[in-house]
Parts: structure tokens; C-alpha cells; sequence
């Protein structure tokens, strides 16, 4: 049996291997991942979440550099390596976009940068700590996507961006997956009055429209980050539970179910070591396409502004506060984000249609 089993997986991956667009969007996911786990890693501005403003900069075209003069803070950051690394470095110093400076000893004069043409103000800045050298304040700084209407790097709000898309498609599929193959498991194998009560739960939650269903979790449980991914699961496992009462009805009269009852194993371990193993590759599909509508409700969410509130940065929530400059002459403040979300949902889609092909023991 375990022999037939390795013998099928291997087949699996063959054939899986074989398909192009599924490789390449396992390849695209994974790279997806990385970035996620590591964004401020890779992000140029990596203040917690990429929030640092420069309102006089707001809505520059991709590729715009500027020289910021970087003013020290007294206050000390004592956040961990950890920390950095994965929630983003809290942010003492200033930064200040300049177009002119001069440096005469200690004194730095600049020119702060003005936007729409406007006068920049001319100020000063004395440096106390003589171990400073002035010239090392005076930073150029090149925003490769530009910059949104706030004046943040957009790239770096697109990178971090990525982490919440990304991660609410693994918590919302693991939720709807243990509430999903209980629901439907205990409905398709024991049947009857037990079958019918978890179906009519089914057939309510599934009548219900999946993004009014959402809006009233994430209302009840509050405006937030793990509301938004828990709200979604939950929303998703119906699907789940459909096609697992499905599979166990069909498994559960096959030959081996009734060798383990002959045996005496209870009905937990027929349920979870027999007939769970084996009927896994419609569930596995379809938590690919789980992935892809998890990330398309929480832009969504975001988007009406009940999702990740500000200043957590989310695809969704970019198209929300740039969707209006696509008629102002910048549409890719709205079009890079929106783009975002089609790419990783379509690698969702492609590798969820090369496992069912892949699965497919009649092919």
C-alpha cells in the first residue's frame, strides 16, 4: 500500500515537473514568500512598516532621487536583531528632502525641497557632536517606483505589502482546511441526522455572500490584522467540507475501509489514517484556489477600509488611496499594486490547475 502510494507521488511529480506554468509559478510563490518573510530586508526604507513621509515629494514618477539631509535623534533604539529584521526598524532620525546645502565647519545650510514649484525655506543645522562629520548627514536617496501621495517609497510599501497578501492566504487555507476536513469527514462518514444538521450549517453559510459574510466577522471581531485573516478562514471552509463529505461517502463502502472495520480500528483512525490519505488531491486543488481568493477578499476588505488599517501597508489599501490618480496623469500609483495582486493570484491558479492535472490518476 505505502509502496502504491510513493509509486503514485512520484508519478505526481513527474508529471507536475513536466508542466511549465506550473513549475514557474511554484517558483514565482516561493520567491513571493521570501520577500514576504524578508521584505524589510529588501525594502530601501525599512522604518516599520515603510511608513516614512517626505509630504514635500508626494507622488513623484518612478526613478526620482533627491538628497535628504539625515538629522541624529537623541533617542536611542534598542530593538533586538529580530525585531529588524521581520517587524522593521523603528525610526528615530529625520529626514528632510533638501536641493541645496552648503557646509561651513559644524553649520549645514540648506534649502528644504518644495513641491508645484513652490520656494523652498532656507534653514540651518548646527551638528553638537564634533565625532560627526557633517558631509555624512547628506544622503542621495532614489525612489525606484516613486513615491505615493504621502511621499513614501513606493517600492517599499509594495514589498511589505506583499507580507499580508501573502500570509492571509496560509492562515485563512489552514483555518478553512481543520474546520473544512472535520465538517465534512464527520458529515460523510457517519451520515444520517448528523449528516443532514452539518449540511443545513453548510448550505446556510454557503447561501450567505462570501464578502457580506466577512464584513460582518470583521465587524464583530474589530477593525485589524489577525481579524481580517481569521474572518476570511472562516468564510472559506464550506468549500472544503463539501468536497471532503463528498470523497468520504464514495471511500468509506471501498474495500480497504471495510478490511480496517473487520480489523476492529475505530472510526477515527479509519477517518484520519485510511481514508483521509486518499482522497487529499481535491482538497489539495482546491486550497490552491483558496489561496487565490483569500488574497483577492482581503484587497477587497482593504480597499472598502476594513482590512489592515494604516499605516500597515496592503496591496488593497494602495488601489484604495491612489485609484483616483489613474484620471490625474499617475495611474501606476493604482496599476503597480493592482498588477501585484493579478500576478500572485494567477500563480495561485496556475499551479492549482497543474496539481489537478498533476493528481489526475486518469490522465
Amino acid at each position: 500500500m505505502s509502496n502504491k502510494a510513493n509509486s503514485l507521488s512520484k508519478l505526481a511529480l513527474q508529471k507536475f515537473k513536466k508542466n511549465f506554468w506550473g513549475v514557474f509559478s511554484f517558483y514565482f510563490i516561493l520567491f513571493i514568500g521570501v520577500v514576504s518573510v524578508f521584505a524589510y530586508v529588501f525594502a530601501p526604507d525599512n522604518s516599520r512598516h515603510a511608513n516614512q513621509m517626505h509630504v514635500s515629494i508626494h507622488s513623484k514618477a518612478p526613478g526620482f532621487s533627491v538628497e535628504m539631509l539625515v538629522l541624529p535623534s537623541q533617542i536611542k533604539n534598542e530593538q533586538g536583531f529580530f525585531d529588524k529584521l521581520f517587524f522593521g526598524n523603528i525610526n528615530t532620525v529625520t529626514e528632510i528632502p533638501i536641493t541645496q546645502h552648503a557646509i561651513s565647519g559644524n553649520t549645514i545650510s540648506y534649502t528644504e525641497y518644495a513641491s508645484d514649484g513652490l520656494k523652498g525655506v532656507e534653514k540651518t543645522y548646527t551638528i553638537d557632536d564634533n565625532a560627526i562629520n557633517p558631509e555624512t548627514l547628506i544622503t542621495k536617496k532614489t525612489f525606484h517606483l516613486g513615491t505615493d501621495k504621502y511621499g513614501r517609497d513606493l517600492l517599499s510599501r509594495i514589498l511589505v505589502g506583499a507580507r499580508i497578501s501573502f500570509f492571509i492566504g496560509f492562515v485563512a487555507v489552514f483555518i478553512s482546511l481543520v474546520i473544512g476536513i472535520f465538517m465534512g469527514s464527520v458529515a460523510g462518514y457517519y451520515g444520517g441526522k448528523i449528516d443532514a444538521f452539518i449540511m443545513w450549517i453548510i448550505n446556510v453559510t454557503w447561501s450567505i455572500p462570501t464578502l457580506l459574510l466577512v464584513i460582518a466577522i470583521t465587524l464583530a471581531l474589530g477593525k485589524g490584522f489577525w481579524q481580517v485573516f481569521i474572518a476570511v478562514g472562516l468564510t472559506m471552509w464550506v468549500e472544503v467540507a463539501r468536497v471532503v463529505r463528498g470523497q468520504i461517502i464514495s471511500a468509506k463502502e471501498m474495500q480497504y475501509v471495510t478490511a480496517a472495520r473487520a480489523l476492529g480500528f475505530n472510526n477515527y483512525r479509519i477517518i484520519t489514517k485510511h481514508i483521509l490519505p486518499n482522497i487529499m488531491a481535491p482538497v489539495i486543488v482546491i486550497c490552491a484556489a483558496n489561496f487565490a481568493a483569500a488574497i483577492l477578499i482581503e484587497s477587497g476588505l482593504s480597499f472598502l477600509g476594513i482590512g489592515a488599517q494604516p499605516p500597515m501597508a496592503s496591496w488593497g489599501a494602495m488601489i484604495k488611496d491612489h485609484y483616483n490618480y489613474i484620471i490625474l496623469g499617475k495611474p501606476y500609483l493604482a496599476i503597480i499594486p493592482g498588477l501585484c495582486i493579478m500576478f500572485l493570484v494567477m500563480g495561485f491558479m496556475l499551479i492549482g490547475n497543474a496539481l489537478r492535472d498533476a493528481l489526475d490518476v486518469k490522465n
